[in-house]
């Protein structure tokens, strides 16, 4: 309960000290409890309606709305500070930034970020460019009371440049279009800025292989920022020993790259027979690994990486990374962990409720999921802090930990108690215990 009304309170604190900043932050705390509280989905509406029943908020629908697609939201000074928040936010002395992307799929045709974006996953009973949104997110990744996490920290929308270039009412903002950035840029701009915020920290960002590439490994190499890259090779890229020496009085110059090596596959059948067996912390328990590493060049990249063959029984897969600090075992956990932002996308999506949205302006549009972000980020870090572990509601077989709505009970239970109300420092009316305990029946 203190747990929750500190972080909420610090929440507070990039709104203005005029009367109008006091009331929408307050507002906009109880607005992210609700969207996390597991009642109801998180479209405006019924955040309105949970602000009103379950914390007796008296809010003017209008203003309400208008506070929800506002242009003004300190989001940046916020982010900040739920940045800040996060309890030892580095794992082995560096922080794990996950980067990928995903669709949001959206019914209204004039809701802003729509375009036809490929699916990558769809079924073969589902169209392959659905109508949707485009973001690109980076999410911290962290062990969270023995469990691998992902937290929020940014996202961006992307446009296609055709939709741009034609004007498309999906592109504006304010009356005006987008200005065009490639996901690259978007996710340098994201890195940078999270890297300013841990500036005694280097960062690990963890991609996959789409990202894996110069397009985001020169820039920011170039940042000022100490950041390195793992991501998973291609079947096709080609190897290269490291350079030799020069030997003194050498004519000619230098030699960037040594002897070639062939293609990533073509290696993966010569090292098979010296893979060596590893334990490591993979998917939620230790797994029995083989592998093979060796400190190789990429041509793409332009530095050495050491290169990781995982083999299974008739497959394989190969991981790099430019950090060469890394081991083995790091290199496999750490990759496997990036599977948590995918987990993140779906409690985003489904569990939070940002896909059944249908805010159409473009700063509501922002807003919400600034706020489904937001809350996600909150209830992991609330799990960070409590003391016990979260006792896991729904047994599924093969799992022990915790799940992310267990989490969000414990938050609802804290939230909806009158101690908690009681303590809040604003005024707030009485509400009917009995009706609560019977949602969170409900719910359960």
């Amino acid at each position: 309960m203190f747990i929750l009304r500190d972080l909420l309170v610090s929440l507070q604190t990039p709104f203005s000290n005029t009367e109008l900043g006091r009331e929408r932050s307050h507002w906009f705390v109880f607005t992210l409890l609700v969207v996390i509280v597991p009642f109801t989905s998180s479209m405006t509406s019924n955040l309105l309606r949970a602000l009103r029943t379950l914390f007796g908020l008296d809010l003017d629908r209008r203003r309400f709305y208008t506070f929800m697609a506002s242009s003004t939201l300190p989001w940046d000074r916020l982010w900040s500070v739920v940045w800040g928040a996060i309890p030892n936010p580095l794992v082995d002395g560096r922080l794990l930034v996950a980067l990928d992307d995903s669709i949001n799929n959206k019914s209204g045709r004039k809701i802003f970020g729509g375009g036809f974006f490929h699916d990558h996953t769809a079924k073969l009973n589902q169209p392959s460019y659905p109508w949707s949104q485009n973001i690109v997110a980076i999410g911290l990744l962290k062990i969270v009371k023995g469990r691998w996490s992902c937290l929020p920290l940014a996202f961006r929308f992307y446009f296609m440049k055709k939709d741009i270039d034609a004007n498309a009412p999906t592109a504006q903002k304010s009356g005006r279009t987008v200005v065009f950035q490639s996901k690259m840029a978007q996710a340098v701009e994201m890195l940078k800025a999270v890297a300013a915020q841990f500036a005694d920290a280097p960062v690990l960002v963890v991609a996959d292989s789409w990202f894996g590439n110069n397009g985001l490994w020169r820039p920011l190499s170039e940042s000022g920022f100490r950041f390195d890259l793992l991501s998973r090779l291609r079947a096709n890229i080609t190897l290269y020993e490291l350079p030799p020496l020069r030997l003194p009085g050498a004519r000619g110059r230098t030699r960037k790259y040594g002897a070639r090596l062939g293609s990533v596959s073509d290696r993966a059948s010569a090292f098979r027979e010296q893979a060596c067996s590893y334990s490591i912390f993979l998917y939620g328990k230790k797994r029995e690994v083989w592998a093979y590493d060796r400190v190789l060049m990429l041509k793409n990249l332009r530095c050495p990486v050491r290169v990781v063959w995982v083999f299974r029984k008739t497959r394989w897969v190969a991981f790099f990374t430019t950090d060469l600090t890394l081991g083995v075992e790091q290199i496999i956990e750490y990759y496997g962990a990036r599977w948590k932002i995918e987990s993140g996308f779906k409690e985003i999506k489904q569990e939070i409720g940002s896909a059944r949205s249908q805010t159409r302006n473009a700063h509501a549009v922002i807003n919400h999921l600034n706020f489904c972000m937001m809350a996600t980020t909150i209830t992991w870090i609330y799990a960070d802090r409590i003391t016990a572990d979260p006792q896991r509601r729904h047994i599924v077989k093969g799992r022990t930990s915790f799940a992310f709505s267990d989490v969000r009970r414990l938050i609802a239970n804290a939230a909806l108690s009158e101690d908690f109300l009681r303590l809040w420092p604003a005024p707030l009316k009485s509400q009917n215990n009995s009706f609560v305990s019977l949602l969170l029946r409900m719910v359960a």
